[in-house]
């Protein structure tokens, strides 16, 4: 009598050991994929976003849903990545703003450190300084020198409060002691049609916005704000050129909900990586006037520490913050 129970004990636990092992071994991934986008559809993270969403797909062998969440700068779609399971089915691909959002928010309904762990930086952004044809300068120099003789300083915009044009400018203000003064639109779209109205003198926006305009001849480009000359625009100089120690990278990345197995994460970050080779995927990249990464979780990860201590630092000296 007291075989049989302890027989079936013995073999339920077998069984429980066999199911276990089995689960282990499912290959991830067995199901589509969610791609949570943390801004609209159309703009430049949504376009980052389906650039890379057939190569992964392909390297993972299964289906990328996009889906934008957009609003708050960023933040509402990358709360519900921050909610979410932690299984590697549904994926952030967001802003730099993810570095910038800590430092003028007084409150965050997630901690960009603590609940998520670093994919891949996908690809990298310079954000541009451009001015109206009429502005008397046609280099850095030249426009802080024009910016300190006007009895107002000179007016900038940008695509709002906390953007990525938004630190550019005010870095560079911090850096040269200009006399700058930020006006924030809700987008780059109508800050680009005002510059071009002359509405006000100088921009700083993400390149893609003004690529065209620039090459017109409609608006001058005077530098850029990544460490690097962007390939789109190989005579522009950097702004750390003039500037050292200067560098605002409006980048593109990818991140898991912070328990994420490791296992899972790097199939992720290898299929980024895979992409990044692909000499169609970075043509299409560097149409959008940007430079496509692939790189390793633990390098993101670095970035996104470093950068939310230096935006810490120059929100509190600019004074930006938001509600």
């Amino acid at each position: 009598m007291t075989r049989h129970p302890r027989a079936a004990i013995l073999a339920g636990a077998a069984l429980s050991l066999c199911s276990a092992f089995a689960v282990a071994a499912d290959p991830y991934p067995t199901k589509p994929i969610t791609m949570i986008v943390s801004y609209p559809a159309g703009g430049s993270v949504d376009v980052a976003a389906r650039i890379i969403q057939e190569p992964m797909a392909k390297a993972l062998g299964q289906s990328i849903v996009v889906e934008n969440r957009g609003g708050a700068g960023g933040t509402i779609g990358t709360n519900v990545v921050a909610k979410s399971a932690p299984d590697g089915y549904t994926v952030l691909l967001t802003l730099s703003s993810h570095t910038i959002n800590p430092a003028i928010y007084k409150k965050l309904s997630f901690d960009t450190l603590k609940d998520f762990k670093p994919v891949s930086l996908v690809a990298s952004a310079p954000q541009v300084l451009v001015v109206h044809p009429s502005v008397a300068a046609n280099n850095l120099r030249e426009l802080i020198a024009y910016a300190n003789t006007l009895p107002n300083g000179l007016d900038y915009g940008s695509a709002g409060t906390g953007s990525p044009s938004h630190i550019a400018g005010e870095q560079l203000r911090l850096k040269t002691k200009a006399k700058l003064t930020h006006i924030a639109y809700r987008g780059g779209g109508p800050a680009v049609i005002d510059v071009l109205g002359n509405q006000i003198p100088a921009l700083w926006v993400s390149l893609p916005a003004v690529a065209e305009f620039i090459k017109q001849g409609k608006l001058k480009g005077i530098a850029v704000s990544t460490a690097k000359r962007s390939p789109v625009f190989p005579d522009m100089p950097t702004v750390a050129e003039t500037v050292p120690g200067f560098e605002v990278d409006s980048w593109y990345a990818m991140f898991v909900p912070a328990k994420t197995p490791q296992a899972v994460v790097d199939k992720l970050q290898a299929s980024v990586a895979n992409a990044a080779k692909d000499p169609d995927i970075q043509k299409k990249f560097l149409a959008q006037g940007a430079v496509v990464v692939g790189s390793s979780a633990a390098d993101l990860d670095k970035r996104v520490t470093r950068e939310i201590a230096d935006w810490k630092k120059l929100a509190a000296e600019a004074k930006i913050s938001m509600d």
